[in-house]
């Protein structure tokens, strides 16, 4: 290989100013972000919002090592999840019962380093069930992982001593040796306990993007014949995966544990295995930060949107649809495509479809609301009447049909014509 072909390889990989702008800058940004919100005087409520979303990063991330690193979509990572939080909330009782009795070894085990121990259980069981399903990739992993969770969800109420069975196990997290000068008990303590672990799990999370296991994740993913090829076996690749996946996975249940206090069965159940997996695709699978952007997203609809409309569960899915169909890179994705281009030596013209996609996009979504919400309420039969804004919406009102129909149609056809003038600028 001549020197002029050895430079111009040189010259594809990104600066080091590339590599702290694209790399270190948004996990510092993350970082500090999270230090400075406490400085705000957030409420009781905003500080438990921020603790679940804190949780759900790590949990999110975890995911996407195995989805958007690995490529193996697995419909029973709530498993982990789970597991590492039974067992932290089972050593907190050993804390408890420790430092009221004879002291010994969980006396002086501080409740703020409980993660450790959801990370070692969470990677203990992906290392057991893992041998057997990493055997296999694509669809036959995905049905692996539905016939575990199933199994594990089962086992949940079957075995009461170790998931306490429909009740769960409960303990307190103020007890054990202070750290940093937290007890844990007020909610803004247990933030600040939320905070250094969501900072440390993402650190973490992508310190191993970094890595050549990581790397290798992402050639085996693409191309596992290849792999193969030169040298390296993908079974084991995605083994090892595995194991790292369900370790951060359970390092978010050892967070949960401290958070709530509490585990049931439901932890390892089908759900939170299918609502990591929109917020890991949601976010954008192609990018580190997607499933941040999407466990903050979810979670504040999980959490708020719940208050405001039935059918908030509706638009979740409505919302998943539209990013499989039209943004496969997910909200990261977007976000990342308006940066480049703004960049873009036609960006006037870009600007322009983005706004006509913007203002079709939003006038389809409020006549598909008054539609649901107008639905939701007939369909529940109480006589209650959808208003908004003083509005007065019954289902038989020519005005509720004319704000469903007139703005959907309007979004239609500007979505319609921001296509046509996509498909002429290519032509």
């Amino acid at each position: 290989m001549s020197d002029q072909t050895m430079q111009d390889f040189k010259n594809l990989a990104p600066s080091n100013s590339q590599k702290f702008t694209q790399r270190l800058l948004p996990l510092v940004v993350f970082a500090v972000v999270v230090l400075m919100i406490p400085m705000f005087n957030p409420s009781s409520l905003v500080l438990t919002l921020l603790n679940v979303m804190g949780i759900n990063i790590v949990f999110a991330l975890s995911y996407n090592m195995l989805l958007g690193r690995g490529g193996l979509l697995s419909f029973g990572h709530a498993v982990y999840f789970g597991l590492g939080g039974y067992a932290a909330v089972h050593a907190m009782r050993m804390i408890e019962e420790a430092s009221y009795g004879d002291g010994g070894f969980w006396a002086s085990y501080p409740v703020f380093f409980l993660p450790v121990i959801g990370f070692a259980c969470g990677a203990l069981a992906g290392a057991v069930i893992g041998w057997p399903s990493c055997r296999r990739a694509g669809t036959p992993f995905a049905m692996i992982s539905l016939g575990v969770a199933e199994l594990i969800a089962a086992a949940g109420f079957m075995f009461g001593s170790i998931f306490g069975g429909e009740e769960g196990i409960s303990g307190d997290r103020m007890n054990g040796p202070e750290l940093f000068g937290l007890s844990l008990g007020p909610i803004s303590e247990v933030y600040w306990f939320i905070a250094f672990w969501t900072i440390v799990g993402t650190f973490c999370i992508y310190a191993f993007t970094r890595t050549p296991l990581g790397k290798m994740s992402e050639a085996t993913r693409d191309n596992p014949e290849r792999v193969e090829f030169v040298g390296y076996d993908p079974q084991r690749v995605r083994y090892l995966v595995f194991i790292f996946a369900g370790g951060f996975a359970g390092l978010a249940g050892g967070m949960a544990a401290v958070q709530y206090e509490i585990f049931t069965p439901e932890a390892v159940s089908l759900a939170p295995s299918g609502m990591v997996l929109l917020m890991a695709y949601i976010g954008g699978i192609r990018y580190f930060a997607g499933p941040i952007v999407g466990a903050v997203v979810l979670t504040y609809m999980q959490s708020m949107m719940s208050d405001y409309s039935e059918a908030w569960l509706l638009y979740l899915g409505i919302l998943f649809m539209v990013v499989v169909m039209f943004a496969p890179g997910g909200l990261a994705g977007i976000v990342a495509g308006l940066i480049n281009g703004m960049r873009a030596e036609d960006r006037n013209e870009r600007i322009g479809r983005w706004l006509t996609v913007s203002a079709g996009g939003l006038l389809a979504f409020a006549g598909l609301i008054v539609l649901i919400e107008v639905a939701v309420r007939w369909s529940n039969g109480y006589g209650e009447v959808f208003e908004p804004f003083g509005m007065h919406l019954p289902t038989a009102s020519a005005l509720t049909w004319a704000l469903i129909l007139i703005p959907i149609a309007a979004g239609v056809g500007l979505l319609r014509l921001a296509m046509k003038r996509k498909e002429e600028g290519h032509a």
